[in-house]
C-alpha cells in the first residue's frame, strides 16, 4: 500500500541492490501521467493511471498480466490485501478488483473524486474524498459501515493507530477517529490545508503542510510539539513523511528534501533537487529513493543526505517509489513505469 504500512511510515520491507539497473519499463497506451504509487505483491506490480486504468505488470518482465478500466482516471494509489486491489477514481467510484483475475469483486460510490488511498483495519477499510466524507466500508463487501462528515475535502491518504483514524485534511485540522463506530475522538486545528498521508511513530504523528510547515503532533494529547518552516524559502509541502531512524524525511516544493529530527524538528541535512519534490520518499535500509519534478529518481544517503545515484527518466516524477521484491517500481507524468533491479542476464 502507499507508504508501506497501515502507519503510513514510508519504509520498505525488504532490500535492493546495492547498483539498480533498468529491468523494464511499460509505457501506457495514451501516455496519460502516472502519479500514483505502485503496491507490488508477490511477483506482481499494480499500477494505476490517469487513462483510467489499473495494469497488473509482471514484476519481473513488466508484461501486462491484465488490465482493468475504472471508467474514469486515477490518482489513488493501489493498497492490496486479502487478494483485492482497492483504490478510488476521479468518478467518485471506489472500486475493489480480484487480485488474481482483474475483475470487478464488487464498489462503491462516493459523491466525489477520491485521490486518498485506502488503509486497512482488521476486517474494514477506510478513505476520504473530495466530497468532505472519511468513508469506512466492509472489506469483504463494499458495504458501509460509517462515514464522518469533515468541513472541506478529503485529499490524503489515513493513517492507523491504536484502532483509529488519523485523518488530515483540507479543513485545516487533525481529526482523530475511533474505527469500530466512527465516533470523533478530538480534533486538533492545525491552521492549514494539507495533502500528505498522517505518517505515525508512537504517539507522535508527522504530516506536511500547504501552509510551509511541517508539523509533529502528540495525537494522543491533541497537542502541536514542535513545528518546522523553511527559513529562506517558504513552499508548500504535499509529500508524505517518511520516518526512520529518528529522522523525519520530507519533500518540499522548495526543492529540497528535508531530513527533521524526529524529537525536537531540527533540520539535520537537506538534498537540494532542481524542481520540486512531491514524490514521498521511501526508505531502504540506509537509503532513501525519491523523484522530483525535475525528472530524476533520486538516491541519497539516509545518515547524512548525501546523492548516491539517479536516474534521468526525462519527465517529472510526482509518483512515489515502491519497493519490493527486490525491486523499485516508479511511474512518470508521461505515462512510463520503470522497474529497477539487479542487472538482468544476458540470454544465449
Amino acid at each position: 500500500m502507499f507508504r508501506g504500512n497501515s502507519r503510513l511510515t514510508g519504509i520498505a520491507a525488504g532490500d535492493l541492490p546495492a547498483k539498480l539497473q533498468v529491468r523494464w519499463k511499460f509505457e501506457s497506451p495514451e501516455h496519460e501521467a502516472v502519479v500514483s504509487t505502485a503496491a507490488i505483491v508477490g511477483d506482481i506490480a499494480y499500477v494505476t493511471c490517469e487513462d483510467g486504468y489499473l495494469y497488473a505488470l509482471d514484476l519481473a518482465t513488466g508484461v501486462l498480466r491484465w488490465k482493468y478500466n475504472a471508467g474514469a482516471a486515477i490518482a489513488s494509489s493501489p493498497t492490496v490485501f486479502a487478494g483485492l486491489v482497492l483504490f478510488g477514481d476521479d468518478d467518485g467510484t471506489f472500486h475493489a478488483v480480484t487480485a488474481a483475475s482483474g475483475k470487478t469483486a464488487w464498489s462503491f460510490k462516493a459523491e466525489a473524486e477520491i485521490i486518498s488511498s485506502a488503509n486497512v483495519w482488521k476486517d474494514r477499510l477506510v478513505f476520504g474524498s473530495y466530497d468532505g466524507n472519511v468513508y469506512c466500508l466492509a472489506r469483504g463487501t463494499g458495504s458501509l459501515l460509517w462515514k464522518f462528515q469533515t468541513e472541506a475535502q478529503v485529499h490524503s491518504t489515513i493513517g492507523i493507530a491504536d484502532n483509529c483514524a488519523l485523518v488530515a485534511g483540507c479543513d485545516g485540522n487533525l481529526r482523530v477517529i475511533r474505527l469500530t463506530d466512527g465516533k470523533e475522538l478530538r480534533a486538533l486545528n492545525i491552521d492549514a490545508r494539507t495533502a500528505a498521508g498522517s505518517a505515525v511513530q508512537g504517539d507522535h504523528v508527522y504530516i506536511g503542510t500547504l501552509g510551509n510547515r511541517v508539523l509533529c503532533i502528540d495525537w494522543k494529547k491533541g497537542r502541536v510539539d514542535w513545528t518546522y518552516e523553511n527559513p529562506d524559502r517558504s513552499f508548500p509541502f504535499q509529500s508524505s513523511a517518511a520516518v526512520a531512524d529518528g529522522l523525519v524525511i520530507i519533500g518540499g516544493r522548495d526543492r529540497a528534501l528535508h531530513a527533521l529530527d524526529a524529537k525536537t524538528g531540527k533540520q539535520r541535512w537537506s538534498f537540494r533537487a532542481k524542481s520540486r519534490i512531491d514524490s514521498s520518499a521511501v526508505v531502504v535500509g540506509r537509503r532513501v529513493f525519491v523523484g522530483s519534478s525535475d525528472g530524476n529518481l533520486y538516491e541519497v544517503d539516509l545518515a547524512g543526505g548525501r546523492e548516491r545515484w539517479r536516474f534521468e527518466a526525462g519527465a517529472p516524477i510526482s509518483a512515489s517509489p515502491a519497493v519490493g521484491s527486490g525491486c523499485l517500481v516508479v511511474g512518470t507524468e508521461d505515462g512510463l513505469v520503470y522497474c529497477f533491479g539487479a542487472k538482468v542476464a544476458a540470454r544465449h
